[in-house]
């Protein structure tokens, strides 16, 4: 998996949220026009719930990783080390 650049590319784009967003908007026209079932609209907006709790997942895993995340400075010490056994 390619490295992220959060700066430039939010998380949302990623997983597709406003693709989401934008299907449980159209679910609501559909339903209000009476072209779904409330049953289809009820199983749609679980999904879709079910994917937002996914999302929260996600986010708060990686507050938690970044949060315990050690400074890059560190490893290279480390690393230089290592290497200088391995030689």
């Amino acid at each position: 998996m390619s490295e992220r650049d959060y700066t430039t590319a939010p998380v949302a784009d990623s997983l597709g949220l406003r693709d989401v967003i934008l299907g449980l908007a159209s679910d609501l026209r559909d339903l209000r026009a009476g072209k779904i079932s409330t049953q289809d609209a009820q199983a749609r907006a679980a999904v879709a719930k079910q994917m937002f709790n996914g999302v929260r997942l996600y986010l708060q895993a990686m507050r938690s990783l970044e949060g315990s995340a050690k400074p890059v400075t560190h490893a290279t010490e480390e690393s230089q080390m290592i290497e200088a056994k391995v030689e």
